[in-house]
C-alpha cells in the first residue's frame, strides 16, 4: 500500500490555484479536464515532492473543480492538510502579505494553521527544531476557526 493523494473540492479554481501555488508554494504537476463529466482535476505537489510526484504520481494534492456551481460545507469535518516548512515565520509573513489570515499564529515557533479559500484547514509545521519565540507572532491571538 502507498499513499497517493488527498482530494479537495474547490469552488473557484483561479482563487484556489493562487492560494495553493502562489501563496503556499505548491506546483501544478498535471491537469485533467473532463468535458463529459464537467470537471477539472489539478494535481499539485510540494516543492520537495515534485520528483516523486512526477515519476510516481505521489504524494499529491488533487483539486477537484466541478464546472457547475455547488455549495461546499465547512472543510473542518475533513480535518486538515499538513506541510513542513523551512521557516514558519517567513511563510506566515508571506501568507499575510498576500492577504491570508493566520488563524493560529506560530506563537511557539513550530506550528501555525491557515484556511484555504474553501475553508480547508492547513497546518504548517516548522522543519526540525522549533524556532526561537519572537514577535509579532508570540503576542498574536487566534483568529476564527482552524
Amino acid at each position: 500500500m502507498r499513499y497517493l493523494h488527498t482530494m479537495v473540492r474547490v469552488a473557484d479554481l483561479d482563487t484556489s490555484l493562487k492560494f495553493y501555488c502562489d501563496c503556499l508554494g505548491l506546483t501544478e504537476i498535471r491537469r485533467l479536464e473532463s468535458k463529459e463529466g464537467r470537471f477539472s482535476l489539478i494535481y499539485l505537489a510540494a516543492p520537495e515532492d515534485e520528483d516523486n510526484a512526477t515519476s510516481s504520481d505521489t504524494p499529491l494534492l488533487e483539486l477537484t473543480y466541478n464546472w457547475d456551481p455547488e455549495e461546499y460545507g465547512g472543510g473542518r469535518n475533513f480535518g486538515h492538510l499538513a506541510y513542513e516548512v523551512d521557516n514558519i515565520y517567513d511563510i506566515c509573513q508571506h501568507l499575510m502579505d498576500n492577504g491570508i489570515t493566520i488563524n493560529r499564529p506560530p506563537r511557539d515557533g513550530w506550528m501555525a494553521f491557515i484556511r484555504s479559500p474553501d475553508n480547508v484547514s492547513i497546518e504548517l509545521l516548522q522543519r526540525g527544531d522549533r524556532l526561537p519565540v519572537q514577535e509579532p507572532w508570540a503576542s498574536m491571538q487566534n483568529t476564527g476557526e482552524w
